[in-house]
């Protein structure tokens, strides 16, 4: 699983996003490469994701959010892309970049900021467990429980 921040500043929807695999027992990477001011390092990480066995990838991104796009692009491995709030939009832009993405570059898109990063690393568990039997328990066992296996719940 490799997970990607366009900043910084989106650590804290990663580390959601990191509670909940880890609570799966799904082994993760957390990079931070901005597909504006770093797009070569995000093309060759989701151009390699599949030789280095990443079977889903989630891409954190505000504003502009081209980075699930961008990755989408450049790898044939499921992407998911959580927005995040901010700017003068208060992430409407960065919803909307997500989900307007041309034909031939999918990448699913969850709710904005926190929740979305829950629902992300939900949402990846479940791809992963259509092939993994020990895992499709532990996703069960998460939704049966509420998600009362995870921290007390952060806004966003």
């Amino acid at each position: 699983m490799g997970i990607v921040l366009g900043s910084e500043s989106d650590r804290a929807v990663a580390e959601r996003i990191e509670e909940v695999l880890a609570s799966l027992g799904i082994p993760f990477e957390t990079i931070v490469a901005s597909a504006h001011r770093d797009p070569e390092k995000v093309r060759m990480y989701a151009a390699g994701a599949e030789m280095k066995g990443l079977e889903v990838l989630i891409g954190v991104a505000g504003m502009a959010a081209a980075l699930p796009g961008v990755m989408a692009s450049h790898s044939i491995v499921p992407v998911i892309g959580v927005p995040v709030g901010g700017g003068p939009l208060g992430g409407m832009d960065a919803i909307l970049s997500i989900v307007q993405l041309p034909a031939g570059v999918p990448a699913a898109a969850v709710a904005l900021g926190a929740s979305g990063g829950v629902n992300a690393a939900l949402l990846a568990g479940r791809i992963l467990a259509l092939h993994d039997e020990g895992l499709r328990e532990k996703v069960r066992a998460y939704r049966h429980a509420g998600g009362k296996n995870r921290r007390a719940k952060r806004s966003d």
